[in-house]
């Protein structure tokens, strides 16, 4: 292509679309199950019950230390799917870029959106390109689709915990959104925090063999108390929490104490809450930290029915309710 920046016919159907989509998105995405020429591609899953998801991306910046938009897409459309307890297969794509936007830049964030989902082992296979005028759009925003095979035939989900379960967490929380957030630079803030973005499938496929294993979620917006207040609502359980188990690292909690942020509510975009019954508890911990993204794992608290509210017990030994999230802390950070 001789064109530097997206330019308005780069969303027209025309010579200038096939151009991008040829030489951008099907050079980086190319399989077998990717054919550009047609309205709906045919796919195979014999046997097997699949799972369905999707979702959208508009994080700001767009490249952040330990990932980038193409590579987040991929990973929390995935993770969706194997905390649900599936294997992902097939994605879909569909790319809203803003006129003037560098197809230098867009390259390299589809060149790591398609390194991500060969990790993950999952194919790219339709997809769909828009250009909008210069000011009404962000740059890009992504929106994926995920189809999954269930790896497991137990059936996770909220209704299944039950009063004394233990909750588990894979590693430390709040990093993705304090990395993001520091990356914009808005506060005069710099720091070496990274992003935990990746994919959770070596977290959640280990997890499938413990035997009172309830529900897996990964802790994206809102972050860890948000899912605690999920599973609280559709439980009608409460949920204790135990701040000093909790793993936060201290550069996090630097930030977080500078800006007046919690980052219990900061989103994770590489972590798994899992509730589990009492006695699976160790052993699913072990298994975590067995695996390189899982040395930080921790047993963090427990679910009760002798109330309906999160609650925080203090390194301190005092107690405190951890109120529902209602205003948007951090916009466009997944």
């Amino acid at each position: 292509m001789d064109d530097t920046h997206i330019s308005l016919a780069h969303g027209n159907g025309g010579r200038f679309m096939r151009e991008l989509i040829r030489e951008i998105f099907q050079h980086h995405l190319g399989n077998p199950d990717l054919d550009i020429n047609t309205d709906a591609v045919t796919l195979t899953i014999p046997g097997s019950e699949i799972m369905f998801t999707t979702d959208g991306f508009s994080v700001q910046p767009l490249e952040f230390p330990g990932g980038d938009i193409g590579s987040l897409a991929v990973h929390g459309t995935v993770n969706d799917l194997a905390v649900s307890g599936a294997e992902p297969l097939y994605l879909s794509l569909n790319a809203f870029i803003e006129e003037g936007f560098e197809l230098a830049l867009l390259d390299r964030l589809i060149h790591s959106l398609a390194e991500a989902a060969k990790e993950s082992g999952a194919r790219i296979v339709a997809g769909d390109t828009k250009v909008v005028p210069r000011g009404h759009g962000g740059g890009l925003y992504l929106a994926t689709t995920g189809i999954g095979r269930r790896l497991s035939p137990l059936k996770l989900g909220m209704e299944n915990i039950e009063p004394g379960d233990a909750i588990l967490v894979s590693g430390s929380v709040g990093d993705h959104g304090t990395a993001v957030m520091l990356a914009r630079e808005a506060f005069g803030l710099h720091g070496d925090i990274r992003s935990d973005a990746t994919s959770v499938l070596p977290l959640t496929r280990c997890l499938l063999d413990v035997d009172g294993l309830r529900f897996m979620r990964d802790p994206t917006r809102g972050g860890l108390a948000t899912v605690m207040h999920e599973i609280s609502h559709a439980t009608g359980f409460g949920v204790r929490l135990e701040q000093s188990s909790i793993p936060i690292k201290d550069p996090v909690q630097s930030v977080c104490d500078m800006l007046g942020y919690d980052p219990l509510f900061l989103a994770c975009e590489g972590r798994v809450v899992a509730v589990v019954a009492e006695t699976a508890a160790e052993q699913a911990l072990e298994y975590w930290r067995q695996k390189a993204d899982g040395k930080d794992a921790a047993i963090i608290g427990r679910v009760e029915d002798t109330h309906q509210h999160v609650v925080l017990v203090t390194e301190l030994g005092g107690e405190r309710i951890l109120e529902e999230l209602e205003d948007e802390p951090l916009p466009r950070i997944c």
